[in-house]
């Protein structure tokens, strides 16, 4: 009679240290999760649920006891001939056009100065350093000093512009009025493009030198090169880079804030003042909550569309 070796009837042995391997990485990982929900869902969903009260200052400190509003948040928001919904639509339009010139010149600059940077000189150091002092200088001493140089009676801008090179045949209201928008889009490109700057130059770092001089060996000049070459080999950089700016110069607060405060004139009335404004200005939570959630929809709705968009346009090219 045959014995049985002692392991054939226990089996296929488990191996507990593989186990431990597999879970190890999302035990680490669930510190960061729990973060995550507790910083940015966890407030997202207490957002939505308040779109649907009848929050207001009365209930401010019991918000749970607020009434139930259904959609009338909503419907108020929405409703562009009444004057909470055109004051919206008016605000949602000048982001947009505040947005697109904001964006589009980060990135011709950066782009631009990127393209510079490549060929060595020179103080290349020292100037790339320098590139990037906006970028990394706080918010608010890079705006209030902004805020200072847009004086109309001892600021530096009318001072050049009026005084030194009589461009302009009086000083210049920038705060207030029309000029509001341009002194924002000026703050916002200042203080943007060395971002755009910084991502586009390290993406050069990946294109090789070999095919700039080989397509110089066949008589291609600079401008064919960057269209033949750099941007194309740019695009998977460009479509992250130009996103990340659209969403932080669309849901930029600090730089209004500060240059306008509570109230910004109606030639820069960007949306995220104006939802601050609607919310604790007038003390209707309910609505501005509502208008964040609208915001939030066509955030999630724009970015998916870009991305469709690009990634298609990425997998057609040559």
């Amino acid at each position: 009679m045959r014995k049985s070796s002692p392991g054939a009837a226990r089996g296929p042995r488990r191996r507990p240290g593989r186990i431990r391997r597999i879970g190890l990485p999302y035990l680490l990982l669930l510190p960061a999760l729990l973060l995550e929900l507790l910083v940015h869902l966890v407030p997202m969903v207490i957002g939505i649920v308040m779109s649907f009260k009848e929050l207001t200052q009365f209930y401010i400190r019991d918000w749970g006891t607020a009434p139930w509003a259904g959609f009338d948040n909503y419907s108020v928001s929405v409703d562009f001939d009444a004057p909470v919904g055109k004051a919206l639509l008016h605000s949602f339009l000048v982001t947009i056009a505040f947005t697109l010139l904001s964006v589009g010149l980060c990135w011709l600059i950066g782009t631009a100065a990127a393209v510079f940077m490549q060929d060595t000189f020179r103080g290349r150091g020292l100037l790339r350093a320098l590139f990037l002092v906006p970028y990394a200088l706080p918010v608010y001493a890079a705006v209030i000093t902004w805020v200072f140089m847009f004086q109309h009676d001892n600021g530096l801008v009318n001072h050049v512009l009026h005084d030194q090179l009589g461009i302009t045949d009086k000083p210049s209201f920038w705060l207030i009025g029309d000029n509001s928008f341009i002194a924002l889009l000026i703050v916002s490109v200042w203080k943007g493009w060395p971002f755009a700057f910084l991502i586009v130059m390290a993406g050069l770092q990946n294109i090789p030198r070999e095919l700039y001089e080989a397509a110089a060996l066949d008589g291609a000049g600079m401008l064919q090169q960057i269209r033949r070459i750099t941007l194309p080999s740019l695009r998977p950089v460009n479509q992250v880079l130009v996103l990340v700016l659209f969403l932080w110069t669309f849901n930029d607060f600090n730089t209004p804030y500060v240059m306008f405060g509570k109230t910004a004139p109606e030639a820069a009335d960007l949306i995220s003042v104006h939802i601050y404004q609607a919310s604790f200005v007038t003390w209707n939570f309910g609505t501005g909550a509502a208008m964040s959630v609208l915001l939030l929809l066509f955030l999630l709705v724009v970015t998916g569309v870009y991305l469709a968009l690009t990634s298609r346009g990425r997998r057609t090219a040559p």
